[in-house]
């Protein structure tokens, strides 16, 4: 089977369409950078109350989530578990204070609560300032450098590639390495954000992975984080019964210690349950 020719691009489309496409991408990300500073508004200081609130439920957490090697002896993790345990039902660390109990427990209407509607105008100018320029730049792409091929990587790609690097080109008989216009606004999409990093430090609103990952369709991954429209009532309830069923795989890391630390240099032999568990382990 003959090889397919070669391709030989003319050296203007480097100058004319390559780099500018790449300027233009790293100046839009700075831009998007400053204009998002301008329109987000600055975060408000939460009261006193409302960190403790925070606080006491980060705190229990961690204390279940070291509860089968704590570091605490037992009459300490237990008097903690005990306050939290009572505290969480009482109330105490609402920061409304302890509710009745013929009082409706339902979730507050983010609608009403100043701050949550405040959230809501930032993420949605976020969404705003991350969605116009990629408009612009991917119309402006299609209107001028539509069916571009802009260069060819130095490494060998298989078939699967085309169509992530040849987007605008239905050419079946061309190289899988061969980049088109489209694509390689793309690549730069996601590949220049080291470079902002670098330019504008790790906290940057060029990011757009960051963009992906905070959009309305993203899965939500890691941890969930308490927003100013839920229920901490039943948050903190639900946590009073974690930490109880806690208490049931409760272990001290330093329980016979002593005896751990001379079985591990010789001085005494060692138990055949500690020669099983340490097999398993």
């Amino acid at each position: 089977m003959p090889a397919a020719p070669s391709l030989y691009l003319d050296p203007q489309i480097r100058d004319w369409v390559l780099f500018p496409i790449t300027l233009v991408m790293i100046l839009v990300g700075i831009l998007r950078h400053y204009v998002t500073l301008l329109l987000v508004s600055a975060p408000k200081k939460q009261t006193r109350a409302a960190i403790r609130e925070q606080r006491a439920l980060v705190r229990s957490q961690a204390l279940r989530a070291t509860a089968t090697k704590s570091p605490l002896p037992p009459s300490q993790y237990r008097a903690i578990s005990s306050h939290l345990t009572k505290a969480f039902a009482g109330g105490t660390y609402l920061k409304d204070g302890p509710r009745s109990p013929d009082a409706p427990s339902k979730a507050p209407n983010p609608l009403t609560d100043p701050s949550a509607m405040e959230g809501m105008m930032d993420g949605m100018k976020k969404q705003m300032v991350m969605m116009v320029p990629q408009m612009v730049i991917i119309g402006w792409l299609n209107f001028f450098f539509s069916g571009f091929v802009l260069i060819k990587l130095p490494f060998p790609l298989t078939l699967g590639f085309k169509s992530m690097l040849q987007r605008g080109i239905e050419t079946p008989d061309m190289d899988a390495r061969w980049v088109s216009s489209l694509s390689w606004y793309f690549l730069n999409l996601f590949g220049l954000n080291g470079l902002f990093k670098l330019i504008l430090g790790n906290d940057n609103a060029a990011d757009s992975s960051r963009d992906m990952a905070s959009s309305p369709m993203a899965m939500p991954t890691g941890p969930m984080v308490m927003g100013p429209g839920q229920d901490f009532n039943k948050t903190l309830l639900g946590e009073k019964d974690s930490l109880e069923l806690a208490e049931g795989v409760y272990a001290w890391v330093g329980d016979e210690i002593e005896r751990r630390v001379l079985e591990q240099w010789g001085k005494v032999p060692r138990s055949p349950l500690t020669s099983t568990s340490s097999r398993l382990g």
